[in-house]
């Protein structure tokens, strides 16, 4: 099969690009950055090098495509974030119409059947949308739990203060997902010849805010390591002093308070909460650790 994979050679993108060079189909990989163009080519993949907001780019790329693994980066640094994420998504689902690409797998989130208190997934719900109203396009939506690799962002907190946290409390339970589980999920539904658009989530554990501070604390020899519930305005402050943009900041409060009502996990729950992933807690704490020492 030809298929396009967007998210240049991101942490879902390259081992869906190498699990599906692998499986022998033609594959292009569409990124903005040039750089990117001789990692992309050394994979076995052709490389697309040109903006996802250029509708002309995506139709030139996606013309006799196949499928199209379709993924909507956030901007961090810009405002009307949400806006801009769903404009993106505009972008792919008009070129997806004018190209007649029959195939489209969409990397989601779980809580984008909300269209608010989500933070930044609610421009997926919105993406979501769009592409159940392409005829003749099948389509599948990869709900992704919390992304394992977003407790990297909090190493800081850990070796400066001695606490890891969020604006939602130890107890309860948050659906986490390692990527490259993400990418076998992916890779399976794009050969998939389907006439419908469905749901598939993309959920490896289900664990307690508690569980992330003994697990990931346990492996950096700080089995003590305490989970702190922040106020929002506490975890918006934190977010800012981080470097965050203001408008990206509080869409991460807005997230982590959904996270604390259950809005952002409602979805995952009424779809009966499957955990199909291969790779646990206790597994990924190991990534956590080396990136904790190095």
């Amino acid at each position: 099969m030809k298929i396009i994979i967007t998210g240049s050679l991101g942490n879902v993108a390259k081992p869906l690009a190498q699990q599906l060079i692998a499986e022998g189909h033609d594959i292009t990989v569409i990124s903005s950055n040039e750089s990117k163009k001789n990692e992309i080519e050394s994979l076995g993949a052709k490389a697309a090098i040109g903006s996802i907001t250029d509708l002309n780019f995506l139709i030139k790329t996606f013309e006799g495509a196949d499928a199209v693994f379709a993924m909507t980066p956030p901007n961090m640094g810009a405002t009307h974030i949400v806006e801009e994420t769903i404009n993106t998504g505009k972008n792919y689902a008009e070129a997806i119409k004018q190209t007649h690409v029959k195939r489209v797998v969409m990397l989601s989130s779980v809580g984008a059947a909300s269209p608010v208190e989500t933070g930044p997934i609610k421009g997926l719900h919105h993406i979501e949308n769009l592409y159940r109203g392409l005829e003749n396009t099948s389509a599948t939506f990869i709900r992704a739990g919390y992304f394992y690799n977003n407790f990297f962002n909090d190493i800081p907190m850990v070796q400066n203060a001695g606490i890891i946290g969020g604006n939602y409390p130890e107890n309860g339970n948050i659906p986490v997902v390692h990527p490259s589980d993400i990418a076998k999920i992916a890779a399976e539904e794009l050969v998939k010849v389907s006439g419908d658009k469905n749901i598939r989530y993309a959920v490896g554990d289900l664990r307690s805010p508690a569980d992330f501070a003994s697990v990931l604390g346990s492996a950096i020899g700080k089995p003590e390591l305490p989970w702190v519930e922040f106020s929002d305005e506490e975890y918006l402050n934190g977010a800012l002093q981080g470097g965050l943009p203001q408008e990206m900041a509080e869409l991460y409060t807005e997230m982590g308070k959904g996270m604390r009502t259950g809005i952002v996990q409602a979805d995952f729950i009424e779809h009966g909460s499957p955990v199909t992933g291969n790779i646990k807690l206790e597994e990924f704490a190991k990534e956590f650790a080396s990136k904790f020492n190095s």
